[in-house]
């Protein structure tokens, strides 16, 4: 075994946006009042054979003209500028959006993901191959449309020069910068990430899971969907946002004076290996402990589970055997999905932001919706009715991707 000393990581910035607002204040409300962000894009009403129509799009936010130009936002696409933003709220959060030179110091970096570049550019790729002319195309067009353009447009929009890790694996793009940031800052690699996920609205994402008969199509109550490990669940909803954590080793954080919001002491993720779309709850389980090992904790010290709750019939019923294979029946656990729908990218960095919240304000959100459980989702202690008052120390956030891509993060309460 390695005598490597790993390094301790805390978070010192938090920001981001989301259907539910852009300040965790807002935010909160939103979730006490138990209301969610659902409605029906009515643009969607005229392709045929889709038939779901909900989508969750993210709140408005204002780029100030002065640092979002013409010249700045060429090469980037809705993906990229929400990404942009919502690190630019979280750089200021932790006290850095002015360090220049320690942003350029090379000791800097960034770990993001999302499922794909912006969706226009995508198209406009399609059209090359469909019509054998190169209209609509630019310069910009690829820097646009790669998998990467989110990682990429923050680093130079910032001016940071450490490594960049890209994450597009769909619903774990989020947690996986995360929990990548968290292993470069550890081992030593960089003293700080800018880390985290984003999505962009679009139909061809609703399209995606509309053909897997996995999207909700109460499409005259928007309010009523989705339903996270209910019985009358009918698939999910998806959603847009961004949300950035500043990830900073602890020693450094302490010799400036940051704020410490919380400390990331645990990481795991794995993959099934079986299948791409029918989640194994065993690989699931393996990755929440490989997490409590990383952070040398009892699975007793976990007090609330943010789940995934995409309100899929095979994703909750596994999800909810692994979680209590893990941690009995007694664990709370929600899902912020119910609120905001399936954010893909961006979904385990916004739930990361909304987990840690709940844990300093200690309340925690019910899952909406939720009025019968499943019978074949296992028992736990689904957290409904107008939330839970609970004192942590620490709670665990999951993610789950196509692919059997499985991911847990665990943060620490601190003063």
């Amino acid at each position: 075994m390695s005598t490597y000393s790993k390094r301790r990581v805390v978070v010192t910035g938090m920001g981001g946006i989301s259907p539910l607002g852009c300040e965790w204040k807002e935010i909160e409300a939103r979730l006490r009042a138990r209301q969610n962000a659902v409605r029906c894009i009515e643009k969607w009403r005229n392709i045929r054979d889709l038939n779901t129509q909900l989508g969750v799009p993210a709140v408005e936010f204002s780029l100030p003209p002065e640092r979002y130009s013409r010249k700045a936002l060429r090469g980037m696409g809705r993906v990229a500028i929400l990404a942009c933003r919502a690190s630019e709220f979280a750089l200021a959060d932790a006290g850095l959006l002015e360090e220049k030179a320690l942003l350029s110091s090379g000791r800097v970096g960034v770990s993001y993901g999302s499922s794909a570049g912006t969706q226009d550019a995508i198209a406009d790729f399609g059209r090359l191959i469909n019509t054998n002319a190169v209209n609509g195309l630019n310069a910009n067009s690829y820097v646009r449309m790669m998998g990467h353009t989110a990682p990429v447009n923050i680093a130079v929009f910032f001016g940071l020069k450490g490594r960049v890790h890209t994450t597009s694996s769909a619903c774990t793009s989020g947690s996986q910068g995360i929990g990548y940031a968290y292993e470069a800052i550890q081992y030593g690699h960089a003293d700080i990430m800018v880390a985290g996920g984003a999505e962009e609205l679009g139909a061809s994402y609703a399209a995606v899971f509309d053909t897997l008969f996995a999207a909700s199509t109460k499409n005259d109550t928007p309010h009523l969907t989705p339903r996270p490990y209910d019985k009358d669940r009918d698939g999910l909803v998806i959603g847009e946002g961004a949300s950035t954590l500043i990830l900073e080793e602890y020693e450094h954080a302490k010799a400036r004076g940051a704020k410490m919001y919380a400390e990331i002491v645990g990481f795991g993720t794995n993959c099934d290996g079986a299948h791409i779309t029918q989640p194994r709850a065993a690989t699931m389980a393996t990755a929440m402990r490989l997490a409590l090992a990383a952070g040398n904790l009892p699975p007793e010290a976990i007090a609330y589970v943010n789940g995934h709750g995409t309100a899929t019939e095979l994703g909750d019923i596994a999800e909810s055997q692994a979680t209590r294979d893990v941690f009995g029946a007694r664990i709370p656990i929600s899902s912020l999905k119910s609120y905001i729908g399936h954010t893909l990218g961006a979904a385990g960095s916004l739930e990361a932001w909304f987990s840690i919240s709940m844990m300093r304000a200690n309340w925690f959100a019910p899952t909406i919706n939720l009025d019968n459980v499943d019978p074949r989702c296992a028992e736990l202690d689904y957290i409904t009715g107008d939330g839970r008052h609970l004192e942590c120390e620490y709670v665990m956030s999951n993610n789950f991707a196509f692919g059997g891509i499985n991911t847990a993060l665990i943060f620490r309460r601190l003063p």
